[in-house]
């Protein structure tokens, strides 16, 4: 009832929560911004090296025997010259991937390549631990970083390398594509994901000198950059995350090159997806928590300040998401049908969460895809009910940040799946489960009645947004 205390408290958490949603709105609108502007600002290498520097390629690996013979392959292909290529394989697993990737390097050394196997009995760090164990011994002065599941262009190091010519260059990033974008509806979706990330957001930070993340993968550092910045760590989930924003902050510089694409596989799984999603949302609080007062009391400028701090408390945005699938209910406690309604809730959500994540994937679609984006913004209901249905997985993640804590670096399993005829559910490797889905699906049964009171009190303003809640968990 309105004027009770019950109705109060609602109100106030409700626009508490709604104020925060919009503040994520208008950040995703000014990134927008920044794209828009930054985009066409060419970015070409100071010079050329006149001898090609010695380069490291790591390929930190546990447990992928479905994908690593296609991962040294691909490392064999690149157009670089062997006697200045040094292959590490930092191989943890306690499978049978270990006899396959030591038989890959055998060969690689027969053929001429520089191959280092190097296998930690101890797993202290995880991946972190495995890049620092192999940084001790790298031959080279620029370390290429791949994941397992990834499948290096061969000129991925002839378009990069020359970049370092810049003695203040620490770091060069090169976008994600998608081996297996096409496979189903969920990789289609997650395709999306990613490309709003790492094509409007590394593109505007890296264009308008701001500071943005080394992706774990598909770049190269300079070692002394790596160093410098006080090695791997592996205190927080996203080691990448961590090390690029402790890099700039002792003035090195990031270069992302959005037109050199380094494909990954893109988990075939819900289970697979959402154990990725909760290591990158966790880790990435764990760093804002670890290094946000530190770039405060730096001397770097407002401008790179704010949108830092924009950039590494995004994903508390899925603890307010999860927070309004509590307080959107059609109890007698919160806003009654009509223009209230319509005006507390309906249009605020359409114009700061909708509108918002609409226009910033709809720019990222059409830059990649010019002729064919609005074929695929036809998938664009079912993204913003997947960024839905992972607000509880993703709120889970921030608030173990949060409260400390701990967990192991899980990995996300993959099964070299690249056309839609290949089988994965017969595979060896399965992501962990979690009771996790019992709350989904009550917040499904939840939403869809729902969507039954809005039709039945003529609510219809209300209902297509209802059903992104309801499908997407």
């Amino acid at each position: 009832m309105q004027g009770s205390l019950g109705y109060v408290i609602w109100t106030a958490c409700y626009l508490a929560v709604l104020i925060g949603l919009s503040a994520y709105g208008v950040h995703r609108y000014f990134i927008i911004y920044l794209f828009l502007k930054n985009r066409k600002r060419a970015v070409v290498p100071a010079g050329r090296f006149r001898q090609l520097p010695r380069v490291t390629v790591q390929l930190p690996i546990f447990n992928e025997i479905y994908v690593v013979e296609r991962l040294l392959r691909s490392v064999s292909e690149l157009d670089y010259p062997r006697e200045l290529l040094q292959i590490q394989v930092l191989d943890d697993s306690t499978d049978d991937t270990r006899e396959v990737t030591a038989s890959c390097a055998e060969e690689l050394r027969q053929r001429g390549f520089d191959v280092q196997l190097i296998h930690r009995v101890d797993r202290t760090g995880f991946k972190a631990g495995a890049l620092a164990t192999g940084l001790e011994s790298a031959a080279g002065e620029f370390v290429c970083i791949l994941d397992a599941d990834f499948v290096a262009p061969p000129d991925l190091l002839q378009h990069t390398i020359h970049f370092f010519t810049d003695p203040k260059i620490g770091m060069i990033q090169s976008r994600w594509g998608h081996l297996n974008r096409g496979y189903s509806l969920l990789t289609r979706m997650q395709a999306m994901f990613l490309d709003g990330h790492l094509v409007l957001e590394q593109t505007a930070r890296s264009r308008s000198g701001r500071f943005f993340n080394f992706n774990g993968t598909a770049g190269l550092w300079r070692r002394s950059c790596i160093e410098e910045a006080g090695g791997w760590q592996h205190d927080t989930l996203c080691e990448d995350l961590d090390l690029s924003y402790r890099a700039q902050l002792a003035g090195w510089k990031f270069i992302f090159l959005p037109d050199v694409v380094t494909p990954p596989e893109l988990p075939v799984d819900m289970n697979g997806f959402k154990s990725q999603q909760h290591r990158w949302t966790k880790g990435s609080i764990q760093t804002c928590k670890k290094l946000l007062p530190r770039i405060w009391r730096s001397e770097l400028s407002f401008a790179i300040k704010a949108e830092a701090t924009g950039h590494l408390v995004s994903n508390f945005a899925y603890l307010l998401l999860a927070c309004l699938c509590v307080l959107l209910h059609p109890s007698t406690g919160g806003p009654q049908s009509g223009w209230v309604r319509t005006l507390l809730i309906d249009v605020p959500i359409f114009l700061t969460a909708s509108v918002s994540v609409a226009v910033f994937y709809v720019c990222a679609q059409r830059e990649l895809h010019p002729r064919t984006w609005m074929k695929q913004m036809l998938l664009l209901p079912c993204l913003l009910a997947l960024g839905i249905g992972l607000s509880l997985n993703n709120a889970r993640a921030v608030l173990e940040a949060i409260f400390n804590h701990k967990s192991d670096f899980t990995r996300t399993p993959k099964y070299g799946i690249e056309r839609k005829s290949q089988a994965w559910r017969s595979c060896k490797y399965r992501p962990l489960k979690s009771a996790l889905p019992i709350a989904e699906l009550a917040f499904a049964i939840y939403f869809s009645y729902f969507v039954w009171f809005a039709v039945a009190h003529r609510q219809f303003l209300s209902v297509p947004f209802l059903l992104m809640f309801q499908g997407g968990f």
